[in-house]
């Protein structure tokens, strides 16, 4: 199963053509998504003011081979490494969920354009990225689902309660699965593969055409936010933030009520002998 090429079996049943521009069709509905969700939400816009307020507030002004150095910090660290989480389970489930997505798209766009009908002569290392992929997305996944988002680990809401903000991980979710059952079943020749394939291609639909609904964009967005983030702390400009105190003051806690949750939940304030509140429902 690991081995096989899913898509070059399926071409003995539907033309490769109409696979390919159904890979066609989900890639400009993503960008058509980002692109809608860009305008609506004017996220160019604030990025924009929010350079602009920076600039007027900076300090020193940051050289072309500092912001390139910067923007290579970003992808290194930020990107490719999630350096932001500081919980290292949640920094190793988006870890998975993040490198097992990239492997299954570009594995499935190489099985699907460079060798549509030809599973024999398919490199292993494409439908091995696939699966493995796949099934990386499935714990990384699963595990961010069932026991570390924050309204199951913070908010004791329980894990079946569903937001329009999950509409992301659960199609990613399910493509990936019905994706791995699809290709279970196709090769051990069951006669319901094309249920799951059915599945599949839903899920699939959901995923990248739902992007203008979903938090699909934010994987395009958060990179330029990290990045406007370190030129402004290496500008100076970041300096400008309002400071807020010491955090285990019971004074500040007594203002801000919120604060108290928060230590509860951060390991750098643990042991100041504060005491997380009780779930709230809402």
């Amino acid at each position: 199963m690991f081995s096989t090429n899913p898509f070059a079996v399926l071409s003995a049943t539907i033309s490769p053509d109409v696979m390919q521009a159904f890979v066609i069709i989900m890639v400009l509905m993503v960008i058509g998504g980002t692109l809608f969700d860009v305008i609506h939400k004017r996220s160019a816009a604030f990025f924009y003011a929010k350079t602009k307020s920076a600039e007027a507030a900076r300090k020193r002004d940051v050289s072309g081979g500092e912001k390139m150095g910067i923007a290579v910090k970003t992808v290194a660290s930020d990107v490719l490494t999630s350096s932001e989480f500081c919980n290292p389970n949640r920094r190793i489930a988006h870890l998975l969920g993040m490198y097992g997505f990239v492997f299954f798209v570009v594995a499935s766009a190489v099985m699907v354009f460079s060798y549509p009908t030809q599973a024999a002569s398919t490199p292993l290392l494409w439908p091995m990225l696939w699966h493995i992929g796949a099934l990386m997305v499935c714990v990384g996944g699963g595990w961010f689902w069932f026991f570390i988002r924050v309204d199951v680990s913070a908010e004791g809401n329980p894990w079946n309660r569903i937001v329009k903000a999950d509409l992301f991980i659960l199609s990613l979710l399910a493509t990936c699965a019905s994706g791995l059952i699809w290709s279970a079943v196709q090769f051990t020749g069951s006669g319901i593969s094309m249920l799951f394939l059915l599945l599949f291609l839903i899920s699939s639909s959901v995923l990248f055409g739902g992007v203008i609904w979903s938090k699909f964009a934010h994987m395009f967005f958060k990179p330029a936010a990290a990045y406007q983030k370190w030129v402004a702390k290496a500008d100076g400009s970041r300096d400008n933030l309002p400071v807020i105190g010491d955090l285990s003051d019971p004074e500040l806690q007594k203002k801000f009520p919120d604060i108290r949750e928060y230590l509860g939940e951060n390991p750098a304030y643990m042991g100041l002998g504060i005491k997380r509140e009780q779930p709230r429902h809402y």
